[in-house]
């Protein structure tokens, strides 16, 4: 059940994180509360998934995972571009995050 609340986590996470985008520096009301509401409720998942999960490990997995998502989302949704060292390091954190779930000997 840790890895359903750390994917929600990531999910949320990723849809505030697009939505603050679109707020404008808070300056669009509906895009600011669901960013708001997406990141209180990333943070609660986050919270169900530590339970069990070592507090390292899931932040890790958390934050490499939803970085590689927005810079998918930044390159497919808002047209950002993408060089070839920007790549290769979301291919590191991919990497890093790979790493982590099959060889580290930190399990929950």
């Amino acid at each position: 059940m840790h890895w359903l609340f750390l994917g929600m986590a990531i999910v949320l996470e990723v849809i505030g994180t697009s939505f603050l985008k679109e707020s404008n520096g808070f300056q669009n009301l509906v895009p600011t509360l669901v960013s708001i509401a997406a990141y209180v409720c990333a943070f609660y998942f986050l919270s169900l998934a530590i339970r069990s999960l070592e507090l390292g490990i899931a932040y890790a997995i958390w934050a490499g995972v939803g970085t590689a998502l927005i810079v998918l989302i930044s390159w497919l949704v808002f047209n950002q571009s993408l060089d070839a060292a920007a790549v290769v390091g979301v291919g590191l954190i991919i990497a890093g995050v790979i790493v982590i779930n099959v060889f580290s000997e930190v399990k929950a």
